[in-house]
C-alpha cells in the first residue's frame, strides 16, 4: 500500500508522545493503512514534536499565547491541518479542549484517548478519581470527539486491573501500555469502516 493510498494522520500532542510513538510504529508496517503526515503541538518544547522530527514529519508548534481566543486558535490548528490535507485528527496527549468550530470541521474524523471507561470518569484526572472511587477495574477509551469532554462516541475500549498497592503513577504507567495498543487498532478499524 503506497503512502498516497494511505489515510493520512494529523496528530496534536502536548506532551511526550508515548502515543504518538505507538502511532508511528504502527504505520511503518506495511499494512497499516494510515501514515502521520503532521504533528502539531501547542507546547514549544514538547518531545512529541521531537519524536516526529526524528522520523522525517514535520513538526509544528502553534502557540496558543499569541491569539485572542480559543475559537481563533483553533481556526490556526484547521488552517495548519488543511494545508497538510490531514483525513483524520488523532489526539495525543493534546491537553486542550477543541471548539466547536474544529469539532464541526471534522466530523467523525476526530478521535481522542481517555485513561478510564466512559462513560466513567470523564476529565483530566480520571486515573486519580479511578483511584479513589476504589475500584478493581478501570481502563481506556478511544472515542470520537464531539462538543463536549470525553463525551463522543466510544470507538474500543480495553480494561487493566487495579493492583491494592497501586499508585496514581502505576496505575497510569499500566493503563498507557494498554492504550499503545488500542490507539493503533482504533486508527485501523475507524479507517476500515470509511473506506
Amino acid at each position: 500500500m503506497s503512502s498516497t493510498s494511505k489515510t493520512k494522520l494529523g496528530v496534536l500532542a502536548s506532551g511526550t508522545g508515548s502515543n504518538l510513538e505507538a502511532i508511528m510504529k504502527s504505520c511503518q508496517k506495511k499494512e497499516y493503512p494510515a501514515y502521520v503526515g503532521v504533528v502539531i503541538s501547542d507546547h514549544k518544547d514538547a518531545p512529541a514534536l521531537k519524536k516526529a522530527i526524528a522520523h522525517n514529519i514535520p513538526g509544528v508548534f502553534l502557540n496558543s499565547k499569541l491569539f485572542e481566543s480559543r475559537e481563533a486558535y483553533d481556526q490556526m490548528l484547521l488552517a495548519t491541518l488543511k494545508q497538510y490535507q490531514v483525513d483524520l485528527v488523532i489526539l495525543a496527549g493534546f491537553m486542550r479542549i477543541l471548539s466547536p468550530i474544529f469539532v464541526q470541521a471534522f466530523p467523525k474524523r476526530i478521535l481522542n484517548i481517555h485513561p478510564a471507561l466512559l462513560p466513567q470518569f470523564r476529565g483530566s484526572h480520571a486515573v486519580q478519581d479511578v483511584l479513589k472511587a476504589g475500584l478493581t477495574e478501570t481502563g481506556c477509551t478511544v472515542h470520537f470527539v464531539d462538543e463536549g469532554v470525553d463525551t463522543g462516541p466510544v470507538i474500543l475500549q480495553a480494561k487493566v486491573s487495579i493492583l491494592k498497592n497501586d499508585t496514581e503513577e502505576t496505575l497510569h504507567q499500566r493503563i498507557k501500555e494498554k492504550e499503545h495498543i488500542l490507539y493503533p487498532k482504533a486508527i485501523f478499524e475507524v479507517i476500515k469502516s470509511l473506506k
